[in-house]
């Protein structure tokens, strides 16, 4: 495995100091989760590009960061054999896609990464109540989706309908004979102290706090440099989503009415947005130059990828982007994984 300091990361001060500091957050770790790291590739840049990149691919992207192709070797192979990830061999390549399963998270997982909080509620929550001997799983994954949990066997959730939550709890191991309940207590404050109950509003402040402390200094760099590098462009935009999502996957997204004033996570979307926006492009090119599948260069970015953060990329003309397609050779598009998103 590549030392932060030697990679190769080609800007001038500022910019190279806060990247620097981003990898070696990163290395930080300790083990380094190099299967969260992929995920979170496949989920931002591979998945809205066909959703399939061969194994080479995902060795160059990750080599950006300092990880050993042994180890993202492992990592692939293990997101297989969980079920987020399908192979196809031809000749000496092998390339992968998500499975079904692995897609329909991925769809959920994007429309809350990317997508914005509630701007109104009506009061009603729905409750999901397990059935006794559940078991570990069904509760992870409930919170995973945004519930919080009211006692050992109840959960709530102020945002999503029945008919979401019943679709949900079947692709849920052990969920199947949970029971689904609409409920309104007609009561601000007991709202307020169900989210209390149900979500450590306090930890979320100081998660997101930090993750503030991290990108606030990286997004002035950004602003006051003269010129963005591809590949330093993809450290930060993957860097960015990766804590970002670990973060706001366990943030249930509750209404405003039901925050603290000045909510923290409302900051923290808005620095997301701005510097994903300045990034998004150059790393794009980045992709095109690096991955590819079998049968040859990535296709563009699907038209759905600029509604991201609400709507804040620039969209290019369809002439530029054929043209950028032809150039440059290749684009990547991958997926993620259940708690790896969150952790």
């Amino acid at each position: 495995m590549l030392s932060v300091s030697q990679l190769a990361v080609p800007m001038s001060d500022p910019l190279t100091a806060a990247v620097r500091a981003l990898l070696r957050r990163l290395h930080g770790q300790k083990p380094l989760r190099g299967g969260s790291l992929i995920v979170t590739i496949f989920g931002d840049a591979i998945s809205p590009r066909g959703g399939v990149v061969t194994l080479g691919s995902l060795i160059r992207i990750a080599g950006v960061f300092g990880l050993a192709e042994r180890l993202v070797r492992t990592s692939v192979a293990r997101l297989a054999k969980e079920g987020w990830l399908v192979a196809r061999r031809e000749g000496r390549q092998s390339e992968y896609r998500l499975t079904h399963s692995g897609a329909q998270r991925f769809s959920e997982a994007t429309r809350r990464i990317y997508g914005t909080s509630p701007e109104s509620w009506e009061g009603r929550w729905t409750l999901v109540i397990l059935p006794p001997g559940s078991g570990r799983n069904p509760r992870e994954e409930l919170r995973w989706l945004g519930f919080g949990q009211l006692s050992p066997g109840t959960f709530a959730h102020p945002n999503c309908t029945l008919q979401q939550a019943k679709g949900w709890l079947t692709g849920i191991p052990g969920a199947a004979g949970a029971l689904c309940v609409g409920s309104s207590s007609n009561d601000l404050s007991v709202d307020r102290e169900l989210a209390a109950l149900g979500w450590d509003l306090g930890e979320l402040t100081r998660r997101y706090g930090r993750f503030l402390a991290t990108f606030e200094p990286v997004e002035g760099a950004v602003g006051s440099s003269t010129g963005l590098e591809p590949q330093t462009a993809l450290i930060i935009r993957t860097l960015l989503i990766h804590q970002y999502r670990k973060i706001h996957l366990q943030d249930p997204l509750l209404p405003a009415t039901l925050l603290p004033p000045n909510w923290v996570g409302s900051i923290a979307y808005e620095v997301t947005r701005r510097l994903y926006s300045r990034v998004f492009e150059s790393a794009e090119r980045f992709l095109s130059a690096n991955a590819g599948t079998v049968q040859g260069p990535l296709p563009p970015a699907t038209p759905s990828v600029y509604d991201r953060f609400a709507g804040a990329l620039s969209r290019p003309s369809p002439p530029e982007r054929l043209r950028s397609s032809a150039e440059t050779g290749s684009r990547a598009a991958r997926p993620a994984r259940d708690d790896r998103w969150s952790k």
